[in-house]
Protein backbone atom coordinates (compact mmCIF):
# COMPACT_ATOMS: atom_id res chain seq x y z
CA UNK A 1 0.00 0.00 0.00
CA UNK A 2 1.17 3.38 -0.82
CA UNK A 3 2.30 6.04 2.34
CA UNK A 4 -0.79 8.10 2.53
CA UNK A 5 0.19 11.72 4.10
CA UNK A 6 -1.04 13.76 6.94
CA UNK A 7 -0.96 17.32 7.01
CA UNK A 8 -0.14 19.31 10.12
CA UNK A 9 -0.63 22.69 10.24
CA UNK A 10 2.36 24.49 12.38
CA UNK A 11 2.22 28.42 13.28
CA UNK A 12 3.76 30.11 15.95
CA UNK A 13 2.40 29.50 19.63
CA UNK A 14 1.71 26.04 18.26
CA UNK A 15 0.22 24.06 21.38
CA UNK A 16 2.70 21.09 21.49
CA UNK A 17 0.87 18.91 23.75
CA UNK A 18 -2.23 18.61 21.84
CA UNK A 19 -0.92 16.95 19.19
CA UNK A 20 1.78 14.86 20.07
CA UNK A 21 0.06 11.54 20.65
CA UNK A 22 -1.71 11.47 17.33
CA UNK A 23 1.24 12.71 14.99
CA UNK A 24 3.40 9.96 16.89
CA UNK A 25 1.02 7.43 16.92
CA UNK A 26 0.42 7.78 12.95
CA UNK A 27 4.26 8.00 12.42
CA UNK A 28 4.87 5.11 14.12
CA UNK A 29 4.37 1.57 12.49
CA UNK A 30 4.13 -0.47 15.32
CA UNK A 31 0.58 -2.05 16.22
CA UNK A 32 -0.74 -0.71 12.59
CA UNK A 33 -2.68 -2.29 10.19
CA UNK A 34 -0.67 -1.82 7.50
CA UNK A 35 3.16 -0.41 8.60
CA UNK A 36 4.44 2.44 6.92
CA UNK A 37 1.64 3.08 5.61
CA UNK A 38 1.10 6.65 7.11
CA UNK A 39 3.73 9.90 7.29
CA UNK A 40 3.40 13.65 8.91
CA UNK A 41 4.33 16.27 6.96
CA UNK A 42 3.94 20.23 8.44
CA UNK A 43 2.63 22.77 6.62
CA UNK A 44 2.84 26.62 7.34
CA UNK A 45 1.35 29.68 5.90
CA UNK A 46 4.56 30.41 4.48
CA UNK A 47 8.33 28.08 4.91
CA UNK A 48 9.49 30.73 7.46
CA UNK A 49 9.97 28.44 10.65
CA UNK A 50 7.59 28.98 13.52
CA UNK A 51 8.49 28.62 17.00
CA UNK A 52 5.64 26.27 19.41
CA UNK A 53 4.43 27.07 22.57
CA UNK A 54 7.34 25.06 23.87
CA UNK A 55 9.52 26.86 21.72
CA UNK A 56 10.42 24.36 19.30
CA UNK A 57 11.38 25.03 15.84
CA UNK A 58 9.97 23.61 13.07
CA UNK A 59 10.33 24.34 9.54
CA UNK A 60 7.55 23.94 7.35
CA UNK A 61 7.44 21.25 4.71
CA UNK A 62 4.76 22.78 2.90
CA UNK A 63 3.04 25.99 1.93
CA UNK A 64 -0.31 26.51 2.64
CA UNK A 65 -1.18 27.99 -0.57
CA UNK A 66 0.11 24.80 -2.12
CA UNK A 67 -1.60 21.92 -0.54
CA UNK A 68 -4.51 20.20 -2.35
CA UNK A 69 -6.80 18.20 -0.55
CA UNK A 70 -6.24 15.34 -3.11
CA UNK A 71 -2.72 14.91 -1.96
CA UNK A 72 -3.78 14.87 1.94
CA UNK A 73 -5.21 11.98 4.01
CA UNK A 74 -6.15 14.37 6.86
CA UNK A 75 -5.51 18.15 8.08
CA UNK A 76 -4.46 18.31 11.55
CA UNK A 77 -4.87 21.93 13.27
CA UNK A 78 -3.57 22.04 16.61
CA UNK A 79 -4.22 24.87 19.17
CA UNK A 80 -2.52 28.38 19.22
CA UNK A 81 -2.40 31.50 21.06
CA UNK A 82 -3.94 33.59 17.69
CA UNK A 83 -6.65 31.65 16.48
CA UNK A 84 -8.84 34.17 17.85
CA UNK A 85 -7.42 37.14 16.34
CA UNK A 86 -8.05 35.75 13.01
CA UNK A 87 -4.17 35.67 11.97
CA UNK A 88 -4.94 31.77 11.59
CA UNK A 89 -8.22 32.25 9.17
CA UNK A 90 -6.20 31.13 5.46
CA UNK A 91 -6.02 27.81 7.81
CA UNK A 92 -9.84 27.95 8.62
CA UNK A 93 -10.38 28.50 4.78
CA UNK A 94 -7.97 25.19 3.74
CA UNK A 95 -10.09 23.18 6.19
CA UNK A 96 -13.55 23.84 4.23
CA UNK A 97 -11.55 23.09 1.11
CA UNK A 98 -10.74 19.58 2.67
CA UNK A 99 -14.43 18.97 3.84
CA UNK A 100 -16.01 20.06 0.47
CA UNK A 101 -13.54 17.79 -1.28
CA UNK A 102 -14.19 14.75 1.79
CA UNK A 103 -10.95 15.14 3.02
CA UNK A 104 -11.13 14.86 6.67
CA UNK A 105 -10.22 17.82 9.53
CA UNK A 106 -9.30 17.50 12.58
CA UNK A 107 -9.26 20.31 14.82
CA UNK A 108 -7.86 20.58 18.92
CA UNK A 109 -8.74 23.95 21.31
CA UNK A 110 -8.57 27.14 19.38
CA UNK A 111 -8.39 25.56 16.31
CA UNK A 112 -12.00 24.89 17.18
CA UNK A 113 -12.72 28.62 17.35
CA UNK A 114 -11.22 29.22 13.74
CA UNK A 115 -13.80 26.32 12.36
CA UNK A 116 -16.41 28.25 14.32
CA UNK A 117 -16.17 31.58 12.60
CA UNK A 118 -15.26 29.92 9.54
CA UNK A 119 -19.07 28.43 9.75
CA UNK A 120 -17.68 24.91 9.60
CA UNK A 121 -18.92 23.59 13.04
CA UNK A 122 -22.25 24.62 11.84
CA UNK A 123 -23.79 21.60 10.69
CA UNK A 124 -21.48 18.81 12.37
CA UNK A 125 -21.34 17.58 15.71
CA UNK A 126 -18.65 19.08 17.79
CA UNK A 127 -16.70 20.23 21.22
CA UNK A 128 -14.26 22.28 22.20
CA UNK A 129 -12.82 23.61 25.55
CA UNK A 130 -16.12 24.67 26.94
CA UNK A 131 -19.27 25.55 25.00
CA UNK A 132 -19.26 29.69 26.05
CA UNK A 133 -15.56 29.62 24.26
CA UNK A 134 -17.26 28.63 21.02
CA UNK A 135 -20.08 30.96 21.21
CA UNK A 136 -17.85 33.71 21.20
CA UNK A 137 -17.11 33.48 17.81
CA UNK A 138 -20.97 34.41 16.53
CA UNK A 139 -21.22 30.97 14.98
CA UNK A 140 -24.70 29.33 14.59
CA UNK A 141 -24.01 26.01 15.35
CA UNK A 142 -24.32 26.03 19.05
CA UNK A 143 -27.20 23.38 19.22
CA UNK A 144 -24.73 20.63 17.85
CA UNK A 145 -21.86 21.47 20.37
CA UNK A 146 -21.69 18.07 22.60
CA UNK A 147 -19.92 18.06 26.11
CA UNK A 148 -17.51 15.40 25.21
CA UNK A 149 -13.57 15.26 25.42
CA UNK A 150 -13.52 14.65 21.52
CA UNK A 151 -16.32 14.23 18.76
CA UNK A 152 -15.84 12.60 15.35
CA UNK A 153 -18.71 13.48 13.08
CA UNK A 154 -18.09 12.20 9.70
CA UNK A 155 -15.00 13.93 8.02
CA UNK A 156 -14.29 16.53 11.12
CA UNK A 157 -13.16 15.64 14.33
CA UNK A 158 -12.64 18.33 17.14
CA UNK A 159 -11.48 18.34 20.97
CA UNK A 160 -10.71 20.70 23.79
CA UNK A 161 -7.18 21.32 24.93
CA UNK A 162 -7.39 18.59 27.56
CA UNK A 163 -8.05 15.96 25.76
CA UNK A 164 -5.10 15.31 23.25
CA UNK A 165 -5.54 11.42 23.56
CA UNK A 166 -9.22 11.60 23.24
CA UNK A 167 -7.90 13.58 20.11
CA UNK A 168 -5.60 11.31 18.97
CA UNK A 169 -7.70 8.33 19.43
CA UNK A 170 -10.66 9.57 16.82
CA UNK A 171 -7.75 10.76 14.26
CA UNK A 172 -6.42 6.98 14.57
CA UNK A 173 -9.84 5.74 14.05
CA UNK A 174 -10.92 8.15 11.43
CA UNK A 175 -7.68 6.89 9.53
CA UNK A 176 -8.09 3.54 9.89
CA UNK A 177 -4.56 3.07 11.48
CA UNK A 178 -5.56 0.38 14.11
CA UNK A 179 -8.16 -2.69 13.98
CA UNK A 180 -10.52 -1.75 16.02
CA UNK A 181 -9.51 -3.89 19.26
CA UNK A 182 -5.92 -2.57 18.76
CA UNK A 183 -6.98 1.09 19.17
CA UNK A 184 -9.19 0.13 22.27
CA UNK A 185 -5.53 -1.35 24.00
CA UNK A 186 -3.84 1.56 22.68
CA UNK A 187 -6.35 4.23 24.45
CA UNK A 188 -6.28 1.75 27.50
CA UNK A 189 -2.60 2.49 27.96
CA UNK A 190 -1.79 5.94 26.72
CA UNK A 191 -5.29 7.31 27.60
CA UNK A 192 -6.06 5.94 31.08
CA UNK A 193 -2.47 4.49 32.23
CA UNK A 194 -4.55 0.61 31.94
CA UNK A 195 -1.81 -2.12 32.40
CA UNK A 196 -4.33 -4.26 30.56
CA UNK A 197 -4.00 -2.06 27.49
CA UNK A 198 0.00 -2.83 27.36
CA UNK A 199 -0.69 -6.55 27.94
CA UNK A 200 -3.48 -6.28 24.96
CA UNK A 201 -0.84 -4.80 22.60
CA UNK A 202 1.93 -7.20 23.67
CA UNK A 203 -0.16 -10.01 22.86
CA UNK A 204 -1.50 -8.27 19.61
CA UNK A 205 2.44 -7.75 18.58
CA UNK A 206 3.34 -11.69 19.03
CA UNK A 207 0.53 -12.78 17.57
CA UNK A 208 1.61 -11.03 14.43
CA UNK A 209 5.15 -12.07 14.82
CA UNK A 210 4.48 -15.82 14.84
CA UNK A 211 1.96 -15.28 11.84
CA UNK A 212 4.58 -13.88 10.16
CA UNK A 213 7.13 -16.47 10.57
Amino acid sequence: MSSKTVHLAVYDTLADWEVGAATAHINRPIWQKAPGTFQVRTVGRTADPIITMGGMCIVPDVVLADLAPAASAMLVLPGADTWETGELAPFAHKAREFLNAGVPVAAICGATFGLAKEGLLDSHAHTSAVAEYLAYSGYSGGDRYLDQAAVLDGDLITAGPTAPFEFAREVLRRLDVYESHVLDAWYRLFGQSDPAGFAALSEYEAQRATASV
